[in-house]
Formats: C-alpha cells, structure tokens, sequence
C-alpha cells in the first residue's frame, strides 16, 4: 500500500494511520566552514537557518571535532595573499595590473580569490582552465569533505520508515528544505519539492498543470529545450502555445513581452488555466530578463513558472520580492555538489491546483489493489516526490547553500568586471595576415557598470562568440573546441540546448520556421552550409583572472596563421574533423 512505513500492522489497525514526523533527531555539524565561508554570510540568511541539535555519535566528539577541524580548516584569511600566482610567460603580471587599473573595484572581490587558493586548488595543479560553469559549477573541495565526513559518521535510511537511522533522514531533508526556502527568502505558503534536476522541476509542473481548450502557454523563445518541452503537455490538452519573439542579441523586450500576455490572456470566467513560464537568464545569450514580467503576467490572471537555473548560480533572487508560483533550480549548477538533485520552490496553493498524471511510492497514502480507489499522502510536497528522495545527498544541500550564500553577494561585481574584460580584449584581436577580426561576438554584454560588493548585474557572466577565419568565414566550432582542448580549456560548443535562443543569435529565425517535421541537425546543417552553434565561454564561482587571461591567450593562438594551421592539420589527422 501507497508510502509503506514500515511499522507492525495488527488487525483493526487504522489504514489512514502515518507514523509521526521525526521532530527532534538533528545531524552533528562540521565546522569546516570556517572564517571564509561562514564570516561572510549576508544578512538574513543566517539567522533564519533551522537549528542543529547533535547527532549522538559513539566517539569521543572533542577529540574528533579537534581532528576535523585541523583537517579542514582554510588557512585564516589574513594569510592569503589576494594576487593570483601569474606564473605563467607571456606578461600574466604586467595585464593584470593593466586590468586593475581599469576595473579597481575588482579588489573588493579578494575573497574569493583567498576562496580560490583554498578549495579551487586543483585547477593549478592541473593546468585546466575551466570556463564551462554554465554547463555546471565546479564544486568546492570543503564541501566534499564535509559531507564525505557526515557520511562516514552517520547511519541514514530511506525516509519512509521510522527507524532512527530514518528519522535522522527525513531530519536533513526537512533542514535541506528549510535551507531552500531561507536562501530565496521565501514567505510563509512556499514548500520544496525535490527533483533530479531543473529539468525534472520543470516537467512536473508541465505535466500536472491543468491545461485546457482555450488555455494558453505563454513562454520566451529564448529558453531551454526543458521550457519549450511542456509545450508537448499543453496541446495535449488543446491549449495554444504563444511564443515571446527574442531580439538579435537574446532574451525578450518588456514591452513586446506584456502585449504577447496581455493578448493570450485568460479572459471571461470559464477561460482555461494559463500558464507563462519566463527564462530569468538565457545559458547562451547572457540575457537577464526582467522579473518585473512575473508580477505583470500574475495581474492578467496567468500562473506564473521561472527557470531559475541559469539566474540563481550568481544572482540574488526573493521570492519576497518576486513572489512567483513556481521557480525551477538545480544545485549542481549552484555550488557543483551534488548533480542528480534539483527543486521546484513553489507556492503550496499552486501546488495543490497541480493534476499529477499518474501516482507512486512516497505519494500516496493508500491504494487499492485490484481496484481504483487512491488517497494521496496529506504532505503536499511528498505528492510529488516519486518513490525515495536522494536522501544521501540532501545534507550537501544545507552545507552548500551555506556556503555559496557567504560568496554570491561578491560575484556580479567580479564576474560583471571579468566579463567586460574577456569581450573587449577579445573583440580587439585581429589576424595576423589580414588584419581582420577574429571573433564575431553575438551575446548580450553587460552595459552596467558595478562599482560595489551587492549591485547586481544586468546579465550574466556567458560570451557566445564564433571564430572567423581571414577571410571573414565561420571557424568550424568543433574545430575551436579540440584547439581548447588541446590547450586545457574547458569550454563548450553548440546550440546549449537553447534553439530560439541560438536562432537569434545566429540570425537564423527565418529558417528555423521554415523547418522541416523530420529536420534533423545534420540536415539543417547542410542546408545553411556550416556547423550551427556558438562557442559558449561562462564564467562562475571560482573564476579569476587567471582564466580570462588564459581564454585571451588561446584566442591569440588562433588569430596566428601559423599556429592555427599546424592545429587544424592535427584535427584532420586525428578524423576529428570534418571539411565543411
């Protein structure tokens, strides 16, 4: 039957009957986060954590609190030196101090690079050069230390029992939710749910909203395939489908975006459920949209969905402020550990309107079997967690927002100036031959000039760009992307799973609506003569100068006639490439 606890059944026994919540098992913290993670917490966070009560561990704890301490502790912040270790040849020291020169409110951002040294380290030790953190955030070393060690101490069971090494489960997870709901400074009536990923948030609310004849899906064409997808949901149900046209350079125009609801919108009193979910940043074209869109959309009668994945990464965002019915996020993406688990925020009257298709293990309190009859469980958002949560993995959560909330406030000023520094130096190189440029960049940059640690940015921090030969031609992405690799650099090619974002970018809008049912990549590839796709540099929680500084210098590597060519005779020697 339904959520089986597993509890002693006796004749007579009530079949509603659910075991207790556990109240007042709690888990051990670290105090791995020490000066540089917790001695910067913004205020209002902090406070509004749940409180830890101690795990009743078997060992001496002041013994292996000492030991755990010694072991993970950073070096005390008055120790680092805030100066990258610019080793390398090539004038690293002398176009840093070009660049602080023209960006000297970067320094106020010297603790993330002490955060650098002290849980980024094996980026020096292995030469690597990540710039993919749109793609996923790289995961800080103390964090992984940290629940490794709660891990190796502790005994957690699946949630759906009451045993105590259940109950100190289901006590993380409801601290993991918590966590959720303080760091987005969630008012009362917000729960969690969690998922796989943003993908998987996205896809429940699509398949559970209660669309109909004469409702309308309202969305932004550039925006994830996972925000498109719940498009197949809705004509399911014969609702229109309504897109929100993207300029050249991404994301929406406000103006364009409010005529789009106002004309679909819900209107007499039999209409249909509408729905309009909005990309708050594109992952190819760096474009903010206004979260102004979300209230606006509510005042014309829509349920309101935001993919937040993207935006939350490096961008502070109140539900307070932004009260919308549904927002979508991955963790990975956040603060890299750990992958497999996302979350839908969402506001519990929305989730009780949802119509799950179909039911499981954890959301159901009885079922009949042979038979119909089926009562979901009173908990509202354990409706909607499918069979057993990732309850290895949910302690991780906590710790992770706890640690990213002591570094987001630094980040759009750092990655506002980095940003700004990569576009220019980029967009100033030139062939060595011609003299023509070598990049053509394509995406939003940031016009907004930060000069304090808080102001928020106007876009991300992602350059979608395309290499050209001399001859002004298009360098095959997947040529760029085994050159970078060949130089250690994480970055990533294609359309990012964004096609309307990409076709504007790209200037390809006419001919993405002339597609083809059966089109295929390679097809429409053939037909306009070249690789489709952008090159995608992003940049996140552990980026510093060091990495721009290396991008620039690949970048010139392949604005050089000689380098270049020796690289594309080893992308043909290896059958890697493909002669367009």
């Amino acid at each position: 039957m339904g959520n089986s606890h597993s509890h002693a059944s006796a004749p007579g026994l009530d079949i509603h009957h659910r075991a207790p919540r556990p109240l007042a098992v709690g888990r051990k913290r670290s105090q791995a986060f020490s000066t540089l993670t917790l001695g910067c917490a913004p205020t209002g966070y902090a406070p509004s954590l749940p409180s830890y009560r101690d795990y009743p561990f078997q060992e001496d704890a002041s013994v292996s609190d000492r030991e755990e301490k010694r072991s993970f502790d950073p070096p005390p912040v008055y120790a680092l030196s805030t100066t990258p270790d610019l080793v390398e040849d090539g004038g690293a020291s002398v176009a840093y101090g070009a660049f602080l020169k023209q960006y000297p409110q970067y320094q106020l951002t010297w603790i993330v690079d002490a955060l650098r040294r002290s849980d980024f380290g094996r980026l020096e030790r292995s030469g690597e050069t990540y710039v993919d953190y749109m793609g996923g955030s790289l995961y800080p070393e103390s964090l992984i230390r940290v629940h490794a060690g709660f891990l190796t101490r502790s005994i957690l069971g699946n949630t759906h029992s009451v045993s105590n090494a259940s109950r100190l489960s289901a006590a993380c997870a409801s601290e993991a939710r918590q966590a959720v709901l303080a760091f987005f400074r969630a008012p009362p009536g917000y729960t969690v749910v969690f998922t796989a990923n943003a993908t998987a948030a996205l896809k429940l609310v699509g398949e559970a909203f209660p669309f109909s004849e004469g409702s309308s899906y309202v969305l932004c064409a550039d925006a994830h395939n996972s925000v498109h997808g719940i498009r197949k949901f809705a004509t399911a149900r014969g609702a229109g489908v309504h897109y929100i046209d993207s300029p050249a350079q991404g994301g929406v125009e406000e103006s364009e975006a409010q005529a789009v609801l106002r004309q679909h919108r819900p209107c007499g009193a039999g209409a249909g459920a509408c729905l309009f979910a909005l990309t708050g940043q594109s992952n190819i074209s760096s474009s903010k949209n206004p979260l102004s869109l979300i209230q606006f959309a509510a005042s014309q009668g829509y349920s309101t969905l935001l993919d937040a994945a993207a935006l939350a990464p490096t961008s502070t965002i109140s539900l307070a402020e932004t009260p919308v019915d549904a927002m979508a996020i991955s963790f990975y993406k956040m603060f890299g550990f750990p992958t497999g688990v996302g979350a839908l925020v969402v506001k519990e009257s929305f989730l009780a309107r949802l119509e799950r298709p179909w039911f499981a293990g954890g959301t159901v309190d009885v079922v009949q079997a042979p038979g119909t009859i089926v009562t979901m469980t009173g908990e509202l958002h354990e409706r909607f967690e499918d069979g057993t949560i990732n309850y290895l993995n949910l302690p991780a959560i906590t710790d992770g927002l706890r640690f990213l909330s002591a570094y987001l406030p630094f980040l759009p000023l750092r990655l506002s100036s980095l940003t700004r520094h990569l576009i220019t130096s980029l967009s100033d190189l030139r062939h060595d031959t011609t003299g023509t440029p070598l990049v053509q960049i394509l995406s939003r940059p940031p016009r907004k000039v930060l000069r304090s640690v808080g102001e928020q940015s106007d876009t991300g921090s992602v350059v979608a760009l395309l290499f050209l030969f001399p001859s002004g031609q298009m360098i095959p992405n997947s040529f760029v992307e085994y050159a970078a690799q060949r130089h250690n650099i994480s970055l990533r090619t294609g359309c990012m799973c964004n096609p309307g974002g990409a076709a504007a970018l790209l200037g390809l809008r006419q001919a993405m609506s002339e597609l083809p049912c059966d089109a295929t990549l390679r097809a429409f590839e053939q037909r306009m003569g070249r690789e489709l796709g952008v090159v995608r540099i992003s940049l996140g929680l552990a980026s510093d100068f060091r990495d721009v500084w290396r991008v620039i210098q690949f970048a010139k590597l392949m604005a050089t006639d000689e380098a270049r060519s020796a690289l594309w005779d080893e992308w043909l020697g290896d059958n890697t490439g493909v002669a367009l």
